[in-house]
């Protein structure tokens, strides 16, 4: 089907170069040109294929770029398709854009809010852009692999030393010791013994 869907795509949205990608974890997509995000969408939604239903719309950072993908079904059809396309991301704190599809699903309205909010991705066309999970003047966008959490917010710390999951923090540093000598190697999260503990007690 994903032949076809492509085929498509390039008859009926001029420009949108869609193409196959190669299967990713069960799932194969396909790949269109941010600029016609809207018609190649909307294509497949007025098609016979009839994939009126948007399912998600989320970001992947990828350092040098983000992803964003859009999922979308058909409940008459049955069947089901991933469409992504790519930003380039010239800086760290670089805002991207892209159009916004609100004008064929109104559920794109949060799903593309929560993308903003988490990617900087900026969804032309959008009625209600503003951030949905974080305070509209939180700094940074915090799925982004080079954001750096804010130390402060409104004279208040982000992270606390006494909220921060210790068991989280000691189940990682287990990991880079256990790496090094594999023999320790346990599997579980509860607060770790390393050697120094281990010989305290007089065991081996």
């Amino acid at each position: 089907m994903h032949n076809e869907l492509v085929t498509l795509l390039n008859s009926k949205a001029n420009g949108c170069d869609a193409t196959t990608a190669e299967v990713e974890c069960g799932d194969q997509p396909i790949f269109v040109e941010a600029a016609h995000i809207n018609a190649a969408l909307k294509a497949l939604k007025e098609s016979t294929y009839e994939f009126n239903v948007l399912q998600l719309i989320t970001g992947c950072d990828f350092e040098d770029r983000i992803e964003i993908s859009y999922i979308l079904a058909s409940f008459t059809k049955n069947h089901e398709v991933i469409i992504k396309t790519k930003l380039a991301k010239p800086s760290s704190d670089a805002i991207l854009d892209i159009d916004s599809v609100c004008d064929l699903w109104l559920a794109a309205g949060f799903l593309e809010r929560e993308t903003y909010d988490m990617f900087g991705v900026r969804f032309n066309g959008n009625p209600d852009l503003r951030r949905i999970l974080c305070p509209d003047d939180w700094e940074g966008w915090p799925l982004r692999k080079d954001y750096v959490v804010q130390e402060k917010y409104k004279h208040m710390l982000v992270n606390p030393q006494n909220k921060i999951n210790t068991d989280d923090l000691y189940f990682f540093d287990r990991q880079k010791k256990e790496a090094a000598e594999p023999k320790l190697w346990s599997g579980s999260w509860k607060k770790p013994e390393f050697p120094a503990e281990v010989e305290a007690k007089g065991e081996k």
